[in-house]
């Protein structure tokens, strides 16, 4: 157990720093606000960019790695529905529990992670999770929310004004710029190669410093029966169920997963849910149990990503 706290001990130091820091007044938490802007404005564009225009295009673009976590976290998304209809939730209040089941922190918390496990591949995997995120679960996700509201129409304008705001991301536009330079085969100089990895490097460490200064904080009363499902939905059954879909890709006579691409996608599965799922909750009245569940399921995370890294060896 030991080599295991190795590799999540440090992960979770950084973020009990960020934590202990700024409920100390070192920094504010308005501070955090500031950093983060950093982190996916500069810092994980930077990394994307410089890890994707290094690579091979056909490294980069894995359809059985999107088809496989695509199905699990669709899937996943069924069965909570499902789930929030038999327990009586609204409609809305089902998907904004489901939000917080399916889509990963994969920057903040993911990537450094990946980073110590899989490094060769920990990059393509977070890029091609930004898309699947990006591009796919959030606006399907938001389009539902909006559709339970009972606003005929209104869940077409939502994934518009996402997909819009995804062309001006930074996220995504290191991502294309990447894909655009190693399908190009432009070799870029080295002075700018060099600065962009200045950026790249700053990302891991300061993402999780960020996640623990957000969590200061946030409220937890009263919330214990709205908050375990969702947590267990988070750290258990999604793993399980992008694990599922990997192992059928031969089954259904599509080309299996390298092990680190497996793993990769279990990983980032496995973690807590991205730092906006309060601001997407507080759309529908539910900032505080967003807050909250981002709070428990963070910290849930150790214990959880630990026991995921033993057993899968």
């Amino acid at each position: 157990m030991i080599p295991i706290l190795a590799i999540t001990g440090p992960i979770y130091m950084a973020i009990a720093l960020g934590y202990m820091t700024t409920r100390g007044g070192l920094f504010a938490r308005a501070d955090m606000r500031v950093f983060g802007q950093f982190v996916i404005k500069l810092a994980l564009p930077a990394m994307l960019f410089n890890a994707l225009s290094q690579r091979q295009i056909g490294e980069i673009l894995n359809a059985s790695y999107v088809l496989a976590y695509l199905a699990g976290t669709l899937a996943l998304i069924g069965l909570g529905l499902l789930w929030g209809k038999r327990k009586g939730l609204g409609a809305t209040d089902s998907v904004v529990a489901v939000m917080g089941m399916t889509c990963s922190n994969s920057g903040f918390v993911g990537y450094p992670i990946l980073l110590l496990l899989v490094a060769p591949v920990a990059a393509v995997a977070l890029a091609l999770n930004m898309l699947i995120e990006n591009l796919l679960v959030i606006p399907l996700l938001l389009a539902l929310a909006e559709r339970s509201r009972g606003d005929a129409g209104h869940w077409t304008v939502v994934v518009g004004q996402s997909l819009k705001r995804l062309a001006v991301n930074p996220l995504i536009i290191g991502l294309a710029a990447g894909v655009l330079v190693s399908v190009m085969r432009w070799q870029l100089p080295e002075p700018v190669l060099r600065a962009v990895n200045l950026f790249a490097l700053s990302s891991a460490g300061l993402s999780l410093f960020v996640i623990g200064g957000t969590l200061v904080g946030l409220p937890l009363a009263g919330m214990g029966q709205q908050i375990m499902p969702i947590a267990f939905g988070k750290l258990v059954l999604h793993p399980l169920a992008v694990l599922a879909a990997v192992m059928a890709l031969p089954l259904l006579g599509l080309a299996a997963l390298e092990p680190s691409l497996r793993l990769a996608a279990v990983l980032l599965a496995a973690m807590p849910m991205m730092g906006i799922y309060p601001i997407l909750a507080q759309s529908y009245g539910k900032e505080d149990l967003g807050a909250a569940a981002l709070l428990v399921t963070t910290i849930a995370s150790f214990f959880s990503l630990s026991g995921l890294i033993w057993l899968l060896g």
